[in-house]
């Protein structure tokens, strides 16, 4: 069982044709309850990001909403357009810019998380770096994204008896199969489809996945 109550990191939709229309979506779901963070990340399932004019744009319309709900946003793979829209910090992958580079870009005070796959290694390496969190993954079959690994439910359970430092999950989590996740000790749960494809509407599943941390916290 975890040892922190869990929470709920939210990852935009990878294509986004209709601004208005998400930033509706996601005021319903910021809204219905507890969400820690927001990522913004258009990019396709092969890795082909979303043009820089894109992702301001839509940067510009969401990350106030989010900042107002007290929501810290943070900017895929991209430290510079992070700064250029005033967000609160930057997640970056293994084979993006480096963490050092990454870190002076944004400033000692914004948060910079690390993608780390299935490896301890590499988590703790981003935790020395000085990392705010380590994102594991991919735990489940996910459509968003063609995963470079398959991770451990044993994972996060490691991490959280030896590290200090907190762990997200990512890769296909819903509301019906998060509960091992937060059971084997996840402090956050990285979704996307999750919200924003289920079908009881993305404010109804963010009501979901607080009720399942809820239970089984601590």
């Amino acid at each position: 069982m975890s040892l922190r109550r869990c929470r709920l990191y939210l990852i935009t939709p990878p294509e986004i044709a209709d601004i208005a229309a998400f930033s509706r979506a996601l005021d319903e779901a910021l809204d219905a309850g507890d969400v820690a963070s927001l990522q913004l990340r258009l990019k396709s399932r092969d890795g082909v990001s979303a043009p820089d004019s894109q992702i301001l744009e839509l940067g510009r319309h969401i990350i106030p909403r989010a900042q107002d709900r007290g929501v810290a946003v943070l900017v895929n793979d991209r430290p510079d357009l992070a700064v250029e829209l005033g967000a609160d910090g930057v997640h970056i992958g293994q084979g993006d810019m480096p963490y050092a580079k990454a870190r002076k870009l944004m400033g000692q005070d914004a948060i910079v998380g690390v993608t780390c796959h299935d490896s301890r290694h590499l988590g703790m390496e981003a935790g020395e770096a000085g990392a705010e969190y380590v994102a594991f993954g991919a735990f489940y079959p996910t459509g968003t994204k063609d995963p470079k690994a398959k991770a451990e439910l044993e994972l996060l359970t490691w991490w959280q008896q030896m590290m200090e430092l907190p762990c997200v999950a990512i890769g296909g989590i819903t509301a019906e199969n998060a509960r091992p996740l937060v059971e084997a000790g996840a402090d956050f749960l990285a979704v996307s489809a999750g919200v924003w494809r289920a079908d009881e509407g993305p404010g109804e599943a963010v009501r979901r996945f607080n009720a399942v941390f809820d239970e089984l916290a601590t």
